[in-house]
């Protein structure tokens, strides 16, 4: 029997796969990651700024029922506690340089008129250079000032939330 040859042609493989265009896997991590990202950050600045508000408002509680507080260190220790709240919830390159009269005005900003620069807010920054010390009505009035003033950080904050 004679054999006839067909016609047939070597086995040929397919060309490698190319890395362009990436599988749709990929195009979903490249649009996730960074969303990812973006919302850890909000997230975040939103936890801190929360957090530093909550903690705030009991430390200023302390401060209104600490009898061992004399009104000079119930002036330092609300001094402090603004300043701490302020560098914390704001871009601490605005805040962090702020003395005297500027640091008085940026505290107005957050509540109606100017009792800082112009009420007894004013005791944050001339108390140090006083003879006297800050009288107990005094120190009632800037305790309500600061308080109104976190209460006026917290709505802020729930303001810049989004809807």
């Amino acid at each position: 029997m004679p054999t006839t040859q067909l016609p047939l042609k070597d086995i040929h493989l397919p060309d490698a796969i190319g890395w362009w265009p990436p599988a749709i896997g990929w195009w979903l991590l490249a649009v996730l990651i960074p969303l990812l990202l973006v919302f850890l950050y909000w997230f975040y600045k939103r936890l801190t700024r929360k957090t530093a508000i909550k903690t705030a408002k009991k430390n200023l509680a302390v401060i209104k029922q600490y009898p061992a507080l004399d009104n000079d260190k119930k002036l330092r220790e609300l001094s402090m506690l603004l300043r701490r709240v302020a560098i914390s919830i704001n871009p601490r390159a605005e805040v962090a340089s702020l003395t005297g009269r500027q640091w008085l005005e940026f505290l107005d900003k957050s509540v109606t008129g100017t009792p800082f620069s112009d009420g007894c807010g004013q005791l944050l920054a001339t108390a140090p250079y006083r003879n006297s010390p800050p009288t107990e009505p005094e120190i009632a009035q800037l305790l309500s000032l600061c308080e109104d003033w976190l209460n006026a950080q917290t709505l802020t904050a729930k303001r810049k939330q989004p809807s």
